[in-house]
């Protein structure tokens, strides 16, 4: 039996977020190979986190900068190491070199931490993004080394594969493209949906820690959604998320049918009984889980060529509809709310989305293939990753000397 420990950055949260709701897909992967889970996060609990001992999940609570870690690691010896984002890696990825060099490494990106920073810096500075922007961040640089030090890195979307290639200039085989897994979506399946008829209002749903879905909720509250009111007066447009600040809180007013909801236990539910999702997303990066959730629920979407990314081939048709110009979408979105056959004919563009490039089974069975032929043969494959070794050599040193150093300091403190 494999071992497996995953080092989370945060607790995982799959009705809170879409970060929550892919690690909740890797764990049950590795469980469905009968593999051991360990999961472990510095982070402090949460009321929405998944309860891991109930999916038989052994729960640690780890430290930063703290020694004990090292004791943890060489009495779990794992076989398989994922650190959940880079800033993980930076902090415990050198101790694990350390103490089980024989361990795999993964990096599970969430998505390219790096891309999105650099679009919201744009965004604020009111500049075009462009790529050169990412070239010089240090953000960027940590990010990239992150994933050097690492034997498999796992991305989302691939367009951000394609980034990292082309412009990073990373082997391809450090890389694996790993989407979202979902069942497809069967006749059976439909049927559970409710009807156009039978659904009304639009929604919007997303941590309100993200800054990207704060971001498309001002912007539906001050430009879009005042436009779609005026044109259906009788419409609502319902606000979901976990952690709704007061500042947002602050924004509900039934009078302009601008409705905060915050937290939900069920998306799924909620996200079904809309007629259609708004996600104005101006800056972000990877692929967007409520855009994901939406066609799981035969819910078409209004978003912008951001929120699109990955989720889209050139062949197919998206949910509904896709601008990133502020009165195309307000258009855009009265008119699918209004078409029941266009509304019908999105929906169907949805479940095409979904059963072509998130098949659960097809991406399941050759990333556990992936980890096999890559355990078979670690030290020749690690051989070739020449810039990985010398980054192991150089940033690991440094790593664990700034981390001793914190932990002699926090020693004094106390």
């Amino acid at each position: 039996m494999q071992h497996i420990l995953i080092i989370g950055f945060v607790w995982p949260e799959p009705n809170s977020s879409a970060a929550g709701s892919r690690m909740l897909q890797l764990i049950k992967l590795f469980i469905s190979q009968n593999w051991k889970v360990t999961f472990a996060s510095p982070a402090a609990e949460t009321e929405h986190m998944t309860n891991l001992d109930d999916r038989n999940i052994s729960k640690e609570i780890i430290t930063l900068n703290n020694s004990s870690f090292d004791n943890f690691i060489i009495k779990k010896q794992p076989n398989i190491v994922v650190f959940d984002r880079f800033m993980i890696e930076e902090q415990f990825g050198w101790r694990v070199t350390k103490h089980c060099p024989n361990a795999l490494k993964i990096l599970n990106t969430e998505d390219l931490h790096c891309l999105r920073k650099s679009r919201e810096e744009s965004f604020k500075n009111k500049e075009q993004f462009e790529i050169k922007n990412l070239l010089n961040t240090n953000i960027t640089k940590r990010e990239i080394a992150s994933i050097y030090r690492c034997d498999l890195s796992l991305i989302i979307s691939d367009f951000e594969i394609q980034l990292l290639i082309e412009t990073f200039k990373i082997d391809p085989d450090l890389l694996y493209y790993l989407p979202f897994l979902f069942s497809p979506i069967t006749t059976e399946s439909k049927k559970n949906w409710p009807n156009y008829d039978d659904r009304k209002h639009f929604i919007t749903i997303g941590n309100f820690r993200h800054e990207p879905n704060w971001n498309s909720i001002l912007y539906l509250k001050e430009t879009i959604w005042p436009q779609i009111k005026k044109e259906l007066p009788e419409a609502e447009l319902h606000v979901y998320g976990a952690y709704p600040p007061p500042k947002a809180t602050q924004l509900h007013n039934p009078k302009e049918g601008f409705f905060i909801k915050g937290w939900t236990k069920d998306a799924k539910r909620v996200m079904s009984q809309a007629r259609v999702c708004l996600a104005p997303l101006r800056f972000g990066a990877g692929i967007k889980g409520k855009l994901a959730e939406a066609m799981l629920c035969g819910t078409p979407s209004i978003t912008t060529n951001i929120g699109a990314e990955g989720m889209l081939d050139e062949e197919s048709d998206w949910n509904g509809f896709i601008s990133d110009d502020p009165s195309t979408l307000t258009k855009a979105a009265i008119r699918l709310y209004n078409d029941k056959n266009l509304w019908l004919q999105s929906q169907q563009n949805g479940i095409g989305i979904i059963n072509t490039r998130f098949q659960k089974k097809e991406f399941s069975t050759t990333f556990i293939k992936q980890i096999h032929k890559i355990q078979d043969n670690l030290a020749e494959y690690r051989t070739k990753n020449f810039i990985g070794n010398m980054m192991q050599y150089h940033t690991m040193r440094s790593t664990e000397f700034m981390s001793r150093w914190i932990e002699e300091k926090n020693k004094i403190k106390e």
